[in-house]
């Protein structure tokens, strides 16, 4: 039975008619930020140039691949998904500030700018220094600043004080990303490294060429040798700058026998060849083409990209939690963590029909996984999550035979078979 209208009335809740006065006055929220004090920041050069797009583009795609706590089977075959912490850190929650796909997104991001990335188990239901039968709550990307031969010692956001702490931890308790680009992307020489110096080189070169200089020569009559002519020039070019600067339309004079030189064109260097060059030799090294960014890549383009590029960093995500997260016993009951793409997700609509048509009659997928994956709800016919080519007619039930007995000649009896 519905509530009545003065039920609904006094159950009725405004947070702009009672706000912060329902709760405790001058409560202490913490330190308090404009910005988002968790959130990554990237390296100065990194962050000016081109290549924050790409660890953006590489994150985005990471961390649309699912990736879960699952059970499999004694042939490491998929049989459930485990309802554990662990798992809901990764697919719903994994701290008070990131979803599952945000934090994923971010350790992408931090391990292709800084090279190395640690997942720090930040809630446990037990104290990981006593105990490995734990199960996670809550975790955080945390940078490495020092090595140590068990240990490392990490920058992690506290989100109990709003501020970044440093941690020293055993490796046994925090799972170590080491980039498996890392050759490509973070050596001080990698093909990286020398794009974004060559980008910043540029953007220094543009910022001066836009600064409103004028890079102007003057060629006075006289010959510039002793001090007293050194003065009299510097006069005369401080004299055509305050015309410059004071003149409304920034019109000045000068004479008839002085000469004046402009410089500011466009500077002719094989730069912008370099940075080209460089660009396409790290598209080629990274798997990327120029039509994935843009939206445009053809089905063997993005299968090129999600092999050599994107499977890469999520085993390495996969492995460095399985090693660390799960101990030997789990995994020896056929735990794990695993990510599954969606081998449909770059299939055209117009393919799609005749591959559910191809699966349900080679007996690969039911009708009801098939309709899950186009996105529709599931049948309630009992037929839909039959395993059957639904193509042939079903199997009629076998017929038992009976025995009946005739009479011979003789008048003895003898057995038949015959079928009803």
């Amino acid at each position: 039975m519905p509530d009545s209208i003065l039920t609904r009335l006094r159950s009725a809740w405004n947070i702009f008619r009672y706000g912060e006065s329902y709760f405790e006055p001058y409560v202490n929220y913490g330190t308090g930020y404009s910005i988002r004090p968790d959130r990554l920041r990237m390296y100065l050069g990194t962050e000016r140039s081109i290549i924050s797009s790409i660890y953006t583009r590489i994150g985005i795609d990471v961390a649309a691949i699912p990736i879960n706590h699952v059970r499999l089977d004694q042939n490491g075959r998929f049989l459930e998904i485990i309802q554990s912490g662990l798992n809901n850190c990764l697919s719903l929650e994994a701290n008070i500030d990131q979803t599952g796909r945000a934090f994923i997104q971010d350790v992408v991001m931090s391990m292709c700018d800084e090279g190395v990335v640690a997942i720090v188990p930040v809630d446990t239901t037990l104290n990981p220094t006593t105990s490995s039968a734990y199960d996670i709550l809550t975790m955080r990307t945390a940078k490495v600043v020092q090595w140590f031969p068990e240990h490392v010692r990490v920058n992690v956001y506290n989100q109990a004080t709003g501020q970044k702490e440093d941690l020293t931890l055993s490796k046994t308790m925090v799972a170590i990303l080491e980039n498996p680009l890392y050759a490509v992307m973070n050596e001080p020489n990698s093909t990286l490294k020398r794009l974004i110096d060559k980008l910043n080189l540029l953007d220094a070169i543009d910022n001066q060429s836009g600064s409103g200089r004028l890079d102007v020569i003057i060629q006075l009559p006289y010959v510039i040798k002793s001090e007293a002519k050194r003065e009299q020039a510097e006069k005369r070019r401080q004299e055509l700058e305050d015309q410059l600067k004071d003149s409304k339309y920034g019109i000045a004079y000068a004479d008839g026998t002085e000469r004046i030189t402009q410089l500011n064109r466009p500077v002719e260097n094989s730069l912008m060849g370099q940075i080209e060059f460089l660009t396409s030799m790290l598209y080629s090294q990274l798997g990327l083409t120029r039509e994935i960014f843009e939206g445009t890549a053809d089905e063997k383009a993005m299968l090129n990209y999600y092999n050599r590029t994107i499977e890469p960093i999520l085993s390495t995500i996969t492995d460095g939690m399985k090693r660390v997260f799960l101990t030997k016993t789990a995994r020896s009951q056929g735990q794990s963590i695993l990510a599954t793409r969606d081998p449909f997700r770059l299939v055209p609509v117009e393919q799609l029909a005749e591959i559910a048509d191809k699966f349900t009659r080679n007996e690969i997928v039911t009708g009801n996984e098939m309709r899950g994956i186009i996105g529709f709800k599931p049948s309630s016919d009992p037929t839909a999550d039959e395993l059957r080519n639904k193509n042939l007619n079903e199997a009629e039930p076998k017929v038992e035979d009976k025995k009946v007995p005739i009479n011979n000649q003789n008048g003895r009896s003898k057995s038949n078979n015959v079928k009803e």
